[in-house]
C-alpha cells in the first residue's frame, strides 16, 4: 500500500477540503506544505536536494563523528551513574545523540542544540491522529520558533557558507521552476532536523529497553558483536518508533478485499505490519537472531525515510559502545513512556551502570 501510486499522502489540497479549520494554524501550514505532504513530481522536487545528504557514502562518512559523539555522551552517563547511582538515559544519551548528529549534518551549532527538545516535541504533536487544542497550541508555537531559527541560519550561511546541508541547499542549480522558495528551504531544514532526532531518539531508548528486558537476547549480543545490527533491526520491528501513517485513495481501490472509495483515508499501522505472523514467525518474541527481518518502521515507497541508514548507524554505534563499557547495565526504576500514539519513545528511562 505504501508503494502503490494509487494511495497518496494527505496534502495541502486534501487538508483544505477535508479539514477547512486547520490551514489557519502555522503548524498545519508547515506540515501540509512540507515534503511529508507532497505527492508525485512536487514531492520529488523537494526530496531531491536533501537526498544527497543521506547517500550511503555521506552516511558512512559520518561514522567517525557518530562514534565520537556517542563516546562523549556515554562519558556523561558514566559520571551520572558512578557509585551505583541511576540516571535518565533518554536525557543524557537518547535525546542528545541524534540531535548532535543531525545538528552537525545541517549546521546547527552544538551550543544551540539544547533548545530543540521541547520544540521538537511540540512539532511532533502534528503526527498524532487526534490533536487537542493544547496540541495545536504547542505545535503552532514550536513551528513559529523553528521557522524563525532556520531562517536565521540560512541568512548566516549566505554570508558564511560551511560544509553542511544548510549551505548545500542554498547552492541551487538547474531549471528555475525546480528551485526552492525561501519558505521551502526553511521548512526543509525544519523537517530534516526534527524528523532526524525525534524518531531516532525513540529508537535508541526502545532498543536499550528491549534488550535489558530480554536478558537472554542481551547475553547473545554481548557475546557476539556480529549480532548488533540484527539487534537494532529486531528492536525496530518489535517496538517501532513510528506506529502509523496515513494515505488517501486517489481513485476507488480494493485493499485486502475492501473497497476504498476515492478520497477515502486509510491508517497504515506500521507496528502491526512489523508483527504480522504471515511475515515474521512468532512475531511477539524479541529475537536478535531472527532471520530475514524486514521492517516497515521507516515506511516504504516514494516516502521511505531518507534518514533510515543514519538512524541505523546511530543505533549500532550506541549499542556497541554501551555494551562494551557497561557490563552491568540495568533498569533502575519504572520507565515513563511519552504520552503519544503515533510516536513511541521514553521521557524517562532510568538506568544504573558500572564500568
Amino acid at each position: 500500500m505504501l508503494a502503490d501510486p494509487g494511495f497518496l499522502v494527505p496534502d495541502r489540497e486534501w487538508c483544505a477540503h477535508a479539514l477547512p479549520e486547520w490551514p489557519g494554524h502555522p503548524a498545519a501550514d508547515f506540515f501540509y506544505s512540507s515534503m511529508l505532504a507532497r505527492n508525485g513530481s512536487d514531492h520529488e522536487r523537494l526530496r531531491r536536494p536533501v537526498a544527497g545528504a543521506f547517500t550511503a557514502r555521506r552516511v558512512a562518512a559520518l561514522r567517525a563523528a557518530v562514534e565520537r559523539i556517542t563516546a562523549g555522551l556515554l562519558d556523561r552517563f558514566a559520571d551520572a551513574t558512578s557509585g551505583g547511582g541511576a540516571a535518565n538515559f533518554q536525557e543524557l544519551v537518547g535525546y542528545p545523540l541524534p540531535v548532535a548528529v543531525v545538528g552537525q549534518l545541517i549546521g546547527v551549532p552544538r551550543e544551540e542544540q539544547g533548545q530543540f527538545d521541547e520544540l521538537g516535541r511540540g512539532a511532533s504533536r502534528l503526527l498524532e491522529p487526534v490533536r487537542t487544542p493544547e496540541d495545536w497550541d504547542r505545535a503552532d508555537r514550536a513551528v513559529v520558533a523553528l521557522r524563525e531559527y532556520f531562517a536565521a541560519l540560512l541568512r548566516e550561511r549566505r554570508s558564511r557558507p560551511a560544509e553542511d546541508l544548510a549551505s548545500a541547499l542554498l547552492d541551487q542549480r538547474g531549471a528555475p521552476e525546480a528551485r526552492l522558495t525561501e519558505r521551502e528551504l526553511v521548512d526543509l531544514l525544519l523537517l530534516v532536523f526534527v524528523a532526524g532526532f525525534e524518531t531516532t531518539t525513540g529508537l535508541l531508548g526502545l532498543m536499550v529497553f528491549a534488550l535489558l528486558t530480554h536478558p537472554v537476547q542481551l547475553a547473545l549480543v554481548r557475546a557476539d558483536p556480529a549480532l548488533r545490527p540484527g539487534a537494532v533491526e529486531e528492536s525496530l520491528r518489535w517496538d517501532s518508533p513510528v506506529m502509523m501513517t496515513e494515505r488517501i485513495a486517489a481513485r476507488p481501490l480494493v485493499l485486502a478485499g475492501t473497497v476504498v472509495p476515492a478520497g477515502g483515508s486509510v491508517t497504515v499501522v506500521l507496528a502491526a505490519a512489523n508483527r504480522d505472523p504471515a511475515r515474521h514467525r512468532d512475531p511477539d518474541a524479541f529475537l536478535v537472531r531472527r532471520p530475514d527481518t524486514r521492517v516497515l518502521s521507516f515506511g516504504a515507497g516514494a516516502h521511505y525515510c531518507l534518514g533510515a541508514a543514519l538512524a541505523r548507524l546511530e543505533g549500532a554505534a550506541l549499542l556497541g559502545q554501551l555494551l562494551d563499557r557497561f557490563p552491568d547495565l540495568a533498569i533502575a526504576g519504572p520507565p515513563v513512556r511519552r504520552a503519544a500514539v503515533s510516536l513511541r519513545s521514553f521521557d524517562d528511562l532510568p538506568l544504573a551502570a558500572t564500568g
